[in-house]
């Protein structure tokens, strides 16, 4: 999920570098959040692969 907020920004900031327009906040900004945003998605944050009940499907095949 993060990653396609990520994408969407880095969209923005690119229009926005090609048209030269700003909307009150610099595309050097809008580049950083985006790269703030992969960077969460590659630590696992924002995803539902990590904790998706693995830790449940391990006891039930133990006992």
């Amino acid at each position: 999920m993060l990653a396609i907020v990520a994408a969407i920004v880095f969209g923005i900031a690119f229009l926005f570098s090609l048209i030269g327009t700003s909307i009150g906040i610099s595309t050097t900004a809008l580049i950083a959040l985006g790269l703030c945003l992969l960077a969460l998605h590659q630590g696992g944050i924002g995803t539902t692969s990590i904790g998706s009940g693995n830790w449940r499907g391990y006891r039930r095949t133990r006992r």
